[in-house]
């Protein structure tokens, strides 16, 4: 069986893209960096042994902690340079080289250049161009004939002792290997290639590459509720936030943050998990005074153990006395912590207008509600 060697050249430094979002290679696309996408999908095969990363070296910092089975290499100052280290560190008969930039390769391709392949004949990935073409020279447009015109894509496959060669030859001012391989008068095969193979390149095309990945993306909401009886000799924490003006307390078993409770709730709703009296039962003793804030931190744990992304949090408290407006920001940079330092909680202190045991003064309410995405 041919073993291949798929070369990632992320080497580009995305000045096309025309914003300041960093250099597209490297963007998070969906959960993971654009290239990821591609190395993912060659791990799968077995008849790819190593997958390399060539970068400029100041960019190492971006995937070497969290990318251990990725073999990095420095690239050079262009193109053809840095493909070339790559194939130095590789120790595959054959390679494949791929562009950074093209999250969605196919199976299909990456199959047919495995069978198209061999020691003397390269094989690429081409698409019949469909558009009218036309060549402007300063002011001036002539037609071009598109028939037997082809876009060509990666991966490129080659023998990789023949590439060195033919690159060392060839290549240094190729814009790909296959225009190397082709002025060494050496045989190349196509395969079919596919539209959803594109390069990000431009703005355009990065919101394309994020509807294909967002369009079954899972949103959900959930919903949380908690009410708890006012009562004297207990302290009144709400968001984590000691109420020092208040002469009463929650009666809970816990410490009773009836709005930590509710956005727990409503995060594990969202995630179709149990809620929180299931999970943390006042039947517990190891749950009593405990700090509610902890409780909500374990419950954003569980929600990401099952892949979803916590987006949006709106709370009220509903309460006669005393007054909280003060302490929310207070409560809201405790759920900052909570969330990642993200800023995805909003809430509000709404009054009972002396309705009810909560008007009254007797007790307090609290709902919320989550956005969450499926990561």
């Amino acid at each position: 069986m041919k073993k291949f060697g798929f070369i990632i050249a992320a080497g580009g430094s995305g000045s096309r893209m025309l914003d300041s979002g960093g250099k597209k290679q490297f963007r998070i696309l969906g959960n993971k960096p654009v290239w990821r996408w591609s190395a993912d999908l060659a791990a799968e095969f077995k008849e790819i042994c190593e997958i390399i990363l060539v970068l400029p070296e100041e960019d190492f910092d971006l995937v070497k902690n969290n990318f251990k089975d990725i073999k990095l290499v420095k690239g050079g100052a262009s193109r053809p340079e840095s493909v070339m280290n790559g194939l130095n560190a590789c120790t595959c008969d054959y390679v494949m080289i791929h562009d950074a930039a093209r999250p969605f390769i196919t199976r299909e391709i990456i199959l047919n250049l495995i069978n198209a392949v061999d020691e003397q004949t390269g094989a690429i990935p081409v698409m019949p161009v469909a558009d009218a073409i036309k060549k402007l020279d300063e002011e001036v447009i002539t037609h071009v004939d598109r028939d037997g015109l082809f876009v060509t894509q990666t991966p490129q496959v080659f023998y990789r002792p023949k590439l060195i060669e033919v690159i060392k030859e060839f290549g240094m001012q190729a814009k790909d290997e296959a225009e190397a391989w082709l002025d060494a008068k050496l045989k190349l095969k196509f395969v079919e290639g596919s539209k959803l193979n594109f390069k990000i390149t431009v703005k355009d095309d990065w919101r394309i590459a994020e509807a294909l990945v967002n369009k079954n993306k899972m949103i959900r909401t959930g919903l949380g509720y908690d009410v708890h009886r006012l009562v004297p000799e207990r302290k009144l924490i709400l968001g984590g936030v000691l109420i020092e003006d208040s002469p009463l307390g929650l009666l809970g078993h816990s410490d009773a943050d009836l709005l930590s409770h509710a956005v727990a709730d409503a995060i594990l709703g969202g995630a179709g998990l149990p809620d929180i009296g299931n999970l943390f039962p006042a039947s517990d003793d190891k749950f009593k005074n405990a700090d509610s804030l902890e409780l909500l931190r374990e419950a954003y744990r569980l929600v990401k153990l099952n892949n979803f992304k916590v987006v949006w949090i709106d709370a009220v408290i509903q309460a006669q006395v005393p007054r909280l407006n003060k302490y929310l920001s207070l409560m809201r940079e405790n759920f900052r912590k909570i969330f990642d330092d993200e800023d995805i909680v909003n809430i509000k202190a709404k009054s009972a207008e002396t309705l009810d045991d909560a008007g009254a003064g007797l007790s307090m309410t609290c709902w919320a509600a989550a956005t969450l995405e499926q990561v």
